[in-house]
C-alpha cells in the first residue's frame, strides 16, 4: 500500500508515503497533517485533508514518489514481476587518498 483514499460529502482525503524530509516540510502545512494511526506509530505518511493542502500536480508527485518509496522495500523477484527493477543501492564510499 503506498496511499489510501476517501471520499465522504464531498471531501476527499489522500494518505501516502513520504520521505523523512518531505515529513518534516509538510506536517506543518495548511491542509496537511501527519497520518492519523500511522504517524503515531513513527511511520512516515502525510495526510491531505482540507484545502489548501497540495495542487493536483504535487499530489501526483507526491505519490509517485509515494509509489517509488513502498517499492524500494519488496524483495528483487516482487519489484521485477511489477516492472520496477532492481532495489537502488547506495554508491559505495571510497576511501580518500
Amino acid at each position: 500500500m503506498f496511499a489510501v483514499g476517501r471520499e465522504d460529502d464531498n471531501r476527499v482525503t489522500v494518505t501516502f508515503k513520504v520521505s523523512d524530509i518531505a515529513y518534516e516540510m509538510l506536517q506543518r502545512k495548511p491542509g496537511l497533517r501527519p497520518a492519523p494511526h500511522l504517524a503515531s506509530r513513527g511511520l512516515k505518511w502525510i495526510q491531505l485533508f482540507a484545502k489548501p493542502g497540495l495542487s493536483d500536480k504535487d499530489l501526483k508527485g507526491f505519490l509517485r514518489e509515494s509509489y517509488a518509496l513502498v517499492g524500494q522495500g519488496l524483495p528483487k523477484k516482487v519489484r521485477m514481476e511489477l516492472g520496477l527493477g532492481p532495489p537502488k543501492r547506495e554508491p559505495e564510499s571510497r576511501p580518500s587518498n
